[in-house]
């Protein structure tokens, strides 16, 4: 995409774009609907809750299936559609935003996936038993799988969202918003930045998982600094040299 194309010509590259992702997600979430008892297995494998889900309604079953495989689908595809929005920004930017750009989204991957596996692996089961535990043995669990789809799905997607966050704040540095050493003289801000997002982005709410999210946030958001000072534009950094 040059960067002497027509506004139309822009429009028709954004459609052909949209369009190849909306393909990729529709094959991954066909193989996904394909393997959906696999894929409801590893859903319920941390907390061990897969004998408690039941379905309310004749039309359940088939909603949470495509429910699942449409999560799953995304997941698999996200690297496909990472790749498509890439390939509509990059033509049209200068050699080295380039090469900055590329960087970047390759670390969002690694990032995106490493926070998804992070909160499955470690904190979903977790989470789980905390909030059944609430029922103090009062109170009975028959979770619909519907609703338990819709809330790992969110989970999992919440702490994917939360590993980008040395990403983001490179950008922000990359972009001038915010210099460096300013990052670093703030850090309380960015706690309580960082303890906000967490409170919201958990759908369960409950100051476990909110705890067990924050805490590495805050370890990527010191590994965003360091990182910061290297993707800092040159003029930026020298005048952070004078002013130290």
């Amino acid at each position: 995409m040059s960067k002497d194309m027509t506004l139309w010509e822009h429009f028709g590259e954004l459609r052909k774009r949209i369009i190849l992702s909306l393909i990729a997600l529709i094959i991954a979430s066909t193989l996904s609907y394909y393997y959906w008892p696999l894929l409801l297995e590893l859903l319920t494998r941390p907390a061990d809750i897969k004998d408690k889900l039941v379905y309310l309604n004749l039309m359940e079953p088939f909603v949470s299936r495509f429910k699942l495989a449409l999560w799953a689908g995304f997941l698999i595809s996200f690297p496909l559609i990472l790749y498509q929005v890439m390939a509509f920004v990059v033509p049209g930017l200068k050699r080295a935003e380039k090469g900055f750009i590329i960087v970047m989204s390759f670390f969002m991957i690694i990032l995106f996936f490493g926070g998804v596996y992070f909160g499955y692996e470690y904190i979903l089961g977790v989470g789980i038993t905390w909030l059944e535990a609430q029922g103090a043995g009062l109170i009975r669990a028959n979770l619909t799988v519907s609703q338990y789809i819709s809330f790992v799905g969110l989970f999992l997607l919440a702490f994917g969202v939360s590993f980008e966050t040395p990403v983001v704040v490179v950008i922000l540095v990359r972009l001038g918003v915010v210099r460096p050493i300013q990052l670093v003289k703030h850090w309380r801000i960015a706690i309580v930045a960082i303890l906000l997002f967490s409170a919201i982005a958990t759908p369960d709410w409950s100051p476990i998982t909110m705890g067990l999210m924050a805490i590495p946030m805050f370890g990527l958001y010191i590994l965003g600094v360091i990182l910061s000072f290297i993707f800092a534009p040159r003029k930026k950094k020298e005048l952070q040299q004078a002013e130290a």
